[in-house]
């Protein structure tokens, strides 16, 4: 009985040794999970720098398989021959003469340095050689090439074409007179507009043209009618029509005026347009006027279709 006593409060003893060691076991799991959250909290408050949305890539792996530099094998001039290199494509030839003088540099040897001399020789006797050639075509077809004929470079040439260019603004201002006008855009206080006022009266004087001071401070209609914010202006008018085109903004020479309003009757007129704009009528069918080689194609066609 005493025995079987004994047993009973040895195994409650166990048993309450089992729930107690049961509980400091939970304790402590409960004091290292709470430890860990504030310091993990403390962590993610203290570093401000990433916050809650900071997106990072990862570490770049390491590569395995490194790949070794293969070493750069430079040509040489010893592959080519005189006749090869002369002949060579400009595209080629450039490459390698590119190539040749990088390992010239890299390696200033006096052999290098001869294979750089060399190629840079052939290329000048190259281009001397397509200069020479090229000189050679135009003389030869002069007529196709050279606009020697309507702009001589020569001084005696020079004087002659000044002398028909002024010929031939004069005639075409003079004949416009009748049908063409110049707006004369002031404004009061516009010092410029007065010095532009005596040119006028000179330009008015030689070739007898209707010329209309617009005031547009006055005449507001009319200034918003042809966009005119600046003074003094010249815009140029034709009888019957409703386009106008600007010749000046600000004070112009009388030369000026005159050039530009040859240019502007020749256009509003329908004898040039944009592309031909700057070509004299004595130009025309010349190396300077751009369309005049389509025109002789269509020409050519025209008399082999009717042969």
């Amino acid at each position: 009985m005493v025995l079987f006593m004994k047993e009973n409060l040895f195994i409650r003893a166990c048993r309450f040794g089992s729930i107690f060691l049961s509980g400091i076991a939970f304790s402590l799991v409960g004091v290292l999970s709470t430890q860990a959250d504030d310091i993990q909290g403390r962590d993610f408050y203290e570093d401000t720098q990433h916050g809650w949305f900071w997106y990072e890539d990862p570490p770049p792996e390491e590569e395995k398989d490194k790949k070794e530099k293969k070493s750069r094998v430079l040509p040489s001039l010893r592959s080519y021959t005189t006749e090869e290199l002369w002949s060579m494509y400009p595209d080629d030839f450039q490459e390698l003469l590119n190539v040749i003088q990088k390992k010239a540099v890299q390696q200033p040897t006096e052999a290098n340095i001869i294979e750089y001399l060399t190629m840079q020789d052939i290329a000048r006797r190259k281009a001397l050689a397509y200069t020479s050639a090229t000189m050679y075509v135009t003389q030869k077809y002069a007529d196709k090439f050279s606009v020697a004929s309507v702009y001589p470079t020569s001084k005696p040439g020079m004087t002659a074409r000044v002398q028909i260019q002024n010929e031939e603004i004069s005639n075409t201002i003079f004949n416009a007179r009748n049908n063409h006008a110049l707006l004369f855009f002031t404004s009061e206080g516009c010092r410029f507009c007065s010095q532009q006022a005596s040119i006028l009266a000179y330009f008015q004087e030689k070739y007898r043209w209707e010329i209309k001071p617009v005031d547009i401070r006055k005449n507001i209609a009319a200034a918003t009618r042809f966009n005119i914010q600046t003074t003094p202006t010249l815009l140029l008018v034709k009888r019957g029509e409703k386009e106008s085109m600007p010749i000046s903004v600000g004070v112009a020479s009388l030369t000026e005026i005159e050039r530009k309003l040859y240019r502007a009757v020749r256009v509003m007129n329908g004898e040039t347009s944009p592309s031909d704009f700057l070509r004299y009528d004595f130009q025309k069918g010349s190396g300077l006027d751009p369309k005049s080689i389509i025109n002789h194609r269509i020409n050519s066609r025209n008399r082999e279709v009717g042969q």
